[in-house]
Parts: C-alpha cells; sequence; structure tokens
C-alpha cells in the first residue's frame, strides 16, 4: 500500500469537503442580505423557534426544579438546613441548569420540527421544483 498516496487522497478530500462548506455558508450570507426580505416568514419562524417553544422549556424547568429542589432538601435535612433550599434551588435554576436545559429544549424541538418540515419537503419533491426554477432552496 502506497500510505504517502493514501494520505495525499484524505487530504485533498478533506479540503474539498471544507471548500464546499465554505461554499455554502459564503452563498448562505450572500442570500441573507440580497432583497427580497421575507419579513412574515421570519416572524412566523421567531413564533414558531420562541413562543411555541415556552411550554416544553416551562415543563422541564418545572420538574428540574422539583427534583433540586427535593434533592437539596433531603440533603440539607441532616443539617437543619431547609431554610436555603429556595435560594439554592434558585441560584442553580437561573444560573447553572435553566440556559442549558432551555437551550437544549429547544434546539431539540426546532430541529425535530424543521428536520419534520425539510423531510416533507423532500418526499414532496418542493426541494427538486426550486431547484429546477434556479431558486435557492
Amino acid at each position: 500500500m502506497n500510505w504517502l498516496g493514501l494520505l495525499g487522497r484524505n487530504t485533498l478530500g478533506l479540503l474539498a469537503l471544507i471548500g464546499r462548506i465554505a461554499m455554502f455558508a459564503a452563498q448562505t450570507v450572500s442570500h441573507l442580505v440580497r432583497p427580497p426580505f421575507y419579513t412574515r416568514e421570519f416572524l412566523n419562524a421567531l413564533v414558531t423557534i420562541g413562543w411555541l417553544s415556552l411550554p416544553v422549556v416551562g415543563l422541564t424547568a418545572l420538574f428540574t426544579g422539583g427534583a433540586l429542589a427535593l434533592q437539596i432538601y433531603a440533603g440539607g435535612a441532616r443539617f437543619n438546613a431547609e431554610a436555603v433550599v429556595p435560594s439554592i434551588v434558585a441560584i442553580g435554576m437561573v444560573r447553572e441548569l435553566g440556559p442549558v436545559l432551555g437551550g437544549l429544549m429547544v434546539a431539540g424541538r426546532v430541529a425535530a420540527a424543521i428536520a419534520a418540515e425539510l423531510g416533507t419537503m423532500k418526499v414532496t419533491e418542493q426541494i427538486d421544483a426550486l431547484t429546477t426554477l434556479s431558486s435557492h432552496p
């Protein structure tokens, strides 16, 4: 086996992939700043991503806060520290767990919704139609 040839082939393949990703990113940014601007679709996406994700994030925060309070109370009861449970839970949720779990829940919900929408568009050949019309999908 020619290991030098294999290394060169793999390196060129990696560089070609990086080039394709860079071209895709440049095309995406260029399409963001060119008219037409789809304000209504943008606002609909904001509502879908932000507002409709609040129940998922709220339920996650509620159950995580409850479990955290139960565990802190069980540990603090041995030292008669039940009075500090609410402040510890508040600090733990706001500073540490809240942003991480909120981000994970929003990312999971939104990624699933967008993947389902793209899958439906692919099955119904809408993406192929956009490509045929020389539109950027």
